[in-house]
């Protein structure tokens, strides 16, 4: 595997790690091609813990900028290796990770090498295990073996945001509903009872919930309560005495999680609820003197952040972050997955001019 090279285009390194497969569990490979890249460079302190390579600026300056990427993915479904195509005139890299988030990496290892003696020190982060459950999370990890590393002013998530400032971030829960009942024979249903039926009443309070458009700090966020899935049933032949409806809640950073889930027992008040994993949300951070000036910097008005990204992390640490890649969010995991070539232009010159202007 040729190693990567830094003083290429941001294009043609997001096309060289996108080209290395890196499904969560498996991001060894590409790991290593970073650490490689960075680890020689004179200006840069690097740290590795697992899949995760911290490199970091000591030029003693008066505020620290930490900017993270994540370098999984979901799985690949005949989306790897990328190729150029276009759509509408308009030139686009295809291919799994082109969006989230290996664009954004790309930027960031582009400006990692190139970024000697930027206005403020800067920490970069590419991390394992993001896609999946949350204690996996190489900042998780990062979190208990190096605390000291997350220590900054002001934070910037590469996750894909269109090339424009998305403040916050939803928080999002998983609740397991669950039903009871009796086993019996089909031929003979009416000697048990049906757990699956039993179901029905949940999946009416869904079909009839109407999800809140929440306005914080400025900007509106909207949440949404879905099932994602169900499971019930013994055999084609026995009445099922069990039933579980997943539900996942989206919910504005103006709830913390006890809010949430408290919301969601009230939902489904008379049937046993049992939460399973709730991840609060992050408020816009946008009030940040150097969040303020990032924005006025990448001139683009800021939007929210519907899903749940890192920035949440930073968030509870107290410190102020946004998300700012490229890559149209909705395409994040299809099978089309795709971005925009001017948008990774775009995001390099804007944090490149941001980090290096008096």
């Amino acid at each position: 595997m040729p190693p990567l090279d830094l003083s290429a285009t941001s294009v043609d390194i997001t096309r060289a790690i996108c080209d290395v497969p890196s499904v969560s569990g498996d991001e060894t490979a590409l790991a290593d091609l970073i650490d490689a890249a960075v680890r020689p460079l004179p200006h840069l302190e690097v740290y590795r813990d697992g899949d995760t390579i911290v490199a970091r600026t000591d030029l003693g300056r008066a505020q620290r900028v930490v900017i993270a990427g994540h370098i999984d993915t979901v799985p690949i479904n005949d989306n790897v290796p990328t190729r150029d195509v276009v759509i509408d005139d308009e030139p686009f890299l295809w291919g799994r990770g082109t969006v989230d988030m290996k664009a954004g990496v790309a930027v960031q290892l582009k400006l990692a090498a190139e970024l000697v003696d930027p206005r403020v020190d800067i920490t970069w982060m590419w991390y394992d295990h993001e896609e999946v459950d949350a204690d996996l999370n190489g900042l998780t990890r990062l979190a208990r073996t190096r605390p000291d590393l997350f220590s900054g002013d002001f934070a910037i998530l590469g996750e894909p945001s269109n090339g424009t400032v998305e403040g916050g971030c939803n928080g999002t829960l998983r609740a397991l509903v669950h039903t009871h009942g009796v086993r019996a024979h089909s031929a003979r249903a009416w000697i048990g009872e049906n757990a699956i039926h039993k179901a029905a009443p949940i999946l009416a309070r869904l079909a009839e919930y109407r999800p809140r458009s929440v306005e914080v700090d400025g900007l509106v966020y909207r949440e949404g309560l879905n099932a994602v899935s169900i499971t019930g049933g013994v055999a084609s032949n026995v009445i099922p005495d069990a039933c579980r409806v997943e539900v996942n809640y989206r919910f504005a950073p103006s709830l913390t999680g006890e809010q949430a889930a408290a919301h969601i027992r009230d939902v489904f008040a008379g049937f046993e609820v049992e939460i399973v994993d709730v991840a609060p949300g992050a408020r816009p951070g946008l009030d940040a003197p150097l969040a303020q000036e990032f924005v006025a910097a990448v001139g683009a008005e800021p939007t929210p952040k519907y899903g749940w990204t890192d920035v949440a992390r930073f968030a509870a640490l107290g410190v102020p972050a946004v998300n700012y890649g490229p890559g149209d969010p909705h395409l994040a995991h299809h099978d089309e997955e795709r971005v925009p070539l001017s948008q990774i232009d775009d995001v390099e010159r804007g944090l490149r001019s941001w980090l290096t202007s008096s």
